[in-house]
């Protein structure tokens, strides 16, 4: 097997086992694989060495019994967590999965004190700040993935309307993972023209609905669980960005400071990804309205954040 970068996947579900299998087909890293469902993550880890041997690639991918086995991890990516079901909002996971988040974290710090931790459970932001609190990592080792996941999805529904090529688009996506997100028009570019020079006020406003509806659109459909390739594919996006140390931008949720007049807050902001994790908050001119539902959907984040018990 190849001398590559260990990365733990906490959670064996649709999500982590999707996430694994692109970053092992990539030849990224190794995949140590947890679930507290064992069989299950067996199961998934068997079933992709055969998709990697019919490939002819000689990377890992193991299950593991027990924390212990993500020592020495590079990442940590955390998946674990209860799904939203149909008429469920991420507010509505809170208690139930930030006891997870907390049990998690506590085995991170003992087990991988020097990992980068991803988090991918709902409520995305509040649990980000949850886990930054138990590892006491610093905050820069700690994020969240939202903002690759919601820009992907802005940008999909913009190819779809205006029938051109997504590689063409570059989405700008900020804010919480949910109802207050903020679609940024003005840093939105088809081939670097701002969106709002192509598009009307109501046409932009129909994308911004489309995008925060995106995953409740997808979890009634289903009917049971949750999108999974979307999220899969944006958090190898930031693991690619952080293990090639590529120092490229993307959306994520990161701990702020002061940048755009916010402290003591996990919320969706571009970032500068490289070996260290988030190695530098990008801070974009805003229009007033934006800067506004941002500030509001900092309020919405801490306001949940203030009904957690962090010890």
């Amino acid at each position: 097997m190849k001398n590559l970068p260990k990365i733990s996947i906490i959670g064996a579900g649709n999500v982590g086992a999707t996430t694994a299998m692109m970053i092992t087909e990539a030849e990224l890293a190794n995949i140590a694989l947890f679930d507290v469902a064992k069989a299950m993550a067996k199961a998934k880890s068997i079933d992709m060495s055969h998709a990697l041997a019919a490939k002819s690639l000689n990377i890992k991918i193991e299950p593991i019994d027990d924390y212990k086995g993500i020592s020495g991890s590079s990442i940590v990516v955390v998946t674990a967590g209860f799904p939203r079901k149909p008429g469920m909002s991420r507010d509505d996971l809170l208690k139930a999965n930030a006891d997870i988040i907390k049990s998690v974290s506590k085995e991170i710090k003992k087990y991988a004190p020097g990992a980068i931790v991803i988090i991918v459970t709902n409520p995305l932001d509040v649990m980000a700040y949850l886990s930054y609190k138990i590892t006491g990592f610093n905050h820069s080792r700690v994020l969240g993935m939202a903002g690759v996941l919601d820009s992907a999805r802005l940008t999909d529904f913009i190819a779809a309307r205006l029938n051109v090529k997504r590689s063409d688009i570059e989405s700008t996506v900020l804010g919480s993972h949910g109802e207050l997100m903020v679609p940024v028009y003005s840093q939105t570019m088809l081939n670097n023209k701002p969106l709002t020079d192509i598009l009307q006020q109501k046409d932009l406003d129909e994308l911004s609905a489309l995008t925060k509806n995106a995953g409740a659109q997808i979890v009634s459909l289903l009917g049971t669980g949750s999108a999974y390739y979307g999220p899969a594919a944006s958090v190898f996006e930031m693991v690619k960005a952080i293990l090639l140390d590529n120092k490229t931008t993307h959306c994520a949720c990161s701990y702020l400071q002061g940048e755009y007049g916010l402290r003591d807050v996990y919320i969706g902001v571009p970032c500068v990804l490289g070996k260290k994790g988030i190695e530098r908050v990008v801070e974009l001119k805003l229009t007033k309205p934006e800067s506004d539902v941002l500030a509001k959907s900092a309020e919405s984040i801490k306001a949940m954040i203030r009904k957690l018990e962090i010890n």
